[in-house]
C-alpha cells in the first residue's frame, strides 16, 4: 500500500512539474514592456525640419517627438517608441533608430534661438499632414536643399565655397604630367644646344686647316 502510494505520489510530480515549468515559460515571454505617457495636443501638431537632414521634430512640447521614414518616434525612458500616429498606437523599437545620430541633443535651444552653426535660420513650420504626405518625394527630389536650404542662411554658400577653394588650389597645382614633360624637355634641348655647338666648332676648324 505504501509502495503504491509512494509510486503515485511521484508519477503526479513527474506530470505536474513539466506544466508549471511551461506556464511559468508564458508568464516570462508575456511581461509587457510599458508603454509612453499620451501626450495631449490642443490641435494637430506642426513640425520643423532639422537643417542638414530629412527628419522632422515637433517643437511645441517638451519632450522630442519626431517623424521620420513614415513613422512617428519617441524615446521614453532608456527605450524607442514608434507609431503611425502622433499621439497613439505607440509600440516599442527595439533599437536606436539610425537617423537620431543626426540630430544634435541642442536643436530646440537652436530652434527658439533661430541659429544653426553659427548661421540665421528661420524654421519653417509644417503641418503634419503636410509632411505625412510629401516626406517621400521631399527626400527623394532634395526638397529642402533646393529651398533655401533648410531655412539657414547662407550654409550652402559656405559649402560652395569649399568646394571652390578646392577647385582653385587643384587647378593651381601643376600637372604631374605636365612637369615631367618639362624635366624632359630641359635635357633634350640642352643636349641639342650642345650638338649645334659642337657644329659651328667644327666649321671653323674645317676653315682653319683649309688656310
Amino acid at each position: 500500500m505504501k509502495k503504491l502510494l509512494f509510486v503515485t505520489i511521484l508519477l503526479s510530480l513527474v506530470l505536474v512539474f513539466p506544466i508549471l515549468t511551461m506556464a511559468m515559460g508564458r508568464v516570462d515571454v508575456g511581461v509587457s514592456i510599458p508603454l509612453p505617457p499620451l501626450i495631449v495636443f490642443a490641435g494637430p501638431p506642426h513640425v520643423v525640419v532639422i537643417p542638414e537632414t530629412y527628419v522632422y521634430a515637433v517643437p511645441d512640447v517638451n519632450v522630442d517627438i519626431f517623424f521620420y521614414g513614415g513613422w512617428w518616434w519617441r524615446p521614453w525612458e532608456g527605450r524607442w517608441y514608434r507609431s503611425q500616429n502622433y499621439n497613439s498606437g505607440w509600440i516599442h523599437y527595439r533599437d536606436v533608430p539610425s537617423f537620431h545620430r543626426k540630430i544634435p541633443p541642442g536643436w530646440r535651444n537652436d530652434y527658439r534661438g533661430h541659429r544653426w552653426k553659427d548661421h540665421q535660420w528661420n524654421p519653417q513650420r509644417i503641418p503634419h499632414q503636410e509632411v505625412k504626405q510629401n516626406w517621400g518625394n521631399w527626400e527623394k527630389d532634395k526638397h529642402w536643399e533646393k529651398k533655401n536650404t533648410w531655412g539657414v542662411k547662407d550654409l550652402n554658400t559656405r559649402t560652395d565655397s569649399r568646394q571652390q577653394n578646392r577647385e582653385v588650389q587643384t587647378q593651381s597645382r601643376p600637372d604631374p604630367r605636365e612637369v615631367g614633360m618639362q624635366q624632359d624637355s630641359q635635357p633634350r634641348q640642352e643636349n641639342s644646344d650642345r650638338r649645334e655647338d659642337n657644329k659651328r666648332d667644327k666649321k671653323k676648324d674645317d676653315k682653319r686647316d683649309r688656310r
